[in-house]
């Protein structure tokens, strides 16, 4: 069974105490989101390759550490894990970037898939899904059977919020894929939210509702 990773570093819990206050305006919400995607970027790349380089200081050469292989590729499910995306790429900003757009019908809560794109050589990479919350976790389970399916083998899952259910699907379904989040919530409700969550996640991010 893959991780689960409950990154419970205080600036992270203090950050996700004010995302999900309703009275939270939507320009505050996406900075959040931006800052609290960095931590867990920090936290999710530890084990990225390292290589050795000769380099020159303005004293010295001497020899350095630097990432080796080919560059992660960060794949967002559309249109909320743009706000965790964007925070990422703040951190790692020669990262590849994918997305996969994929809404949620109302009446069964399964995804319904209206768009992916992307790198060509994804099997090759790292990869990084980003979804601000992993609910039923049947927008996330999709996304990465979509990337197994075109090769990509080493996958993380990121998120903000996870439900006890959405964990148990992922780890039934995905068993070698780690989850890294900043709070496994309570329950879901009947309508598929996390309880007590902080509601639509892209609607905040986005100013719809």
């Amino acid at each position: 069974m893959a991780e689960l990773v409950v990154v419970d570093h205080p600036l992270v819990q203090h950050k996700l105490a004010l995302l999900r206050m309703k009275q939270t305006p939507v320009a505050e919400f996406r900075r959040l989101v931006r800052e609290i995607a960095h931590l867990l970027a920090y936290e999710i790349t530890r084990d990225l390759p390292l290589a050795t380089v000769p380099i020159e200081t303005p004293l010295m050469a001497t020899e350095a550490k630097m990432l080796a292989g080919k560059k992660v590729c960060i794949v967002s499910i559309l249109r909320a894990g743009n706000g965790l995306l964007e925070g990422m790429l703040e951190l790692i900003p020669s990262a590849r970037v994918g997305h996969i757009g994929l809404w949620r019908d109302p009446a069964t809560l399964q995804p319904v898939e209206y768009y992916y794109k992307v790198p060509t050589d994804i099997a090759e990479r790292p990869v990084i899904v980003v979804d601000p919350m992993l609910a039923t976790a049947n927008s996330a389970v999709r996304a990465l059977s979509r990337l197994k399916a075109d090769g990509a083998r080493d996958l993380k899952f990121a998120c903000l919020i996870a439900a006890p259910e959405g964990v148990a699907r992922m780890h039934a379904a995905h068993p070698d894929v780690p989850i890294y989040t900043g709070a496994v919530d309570e329950r879901l409700n009947d309508h598929g939210y996390i309880l007590p969550g902080l509601g639509d996640a892209g609607d905040r991010l986005f100013g719809t509702r």
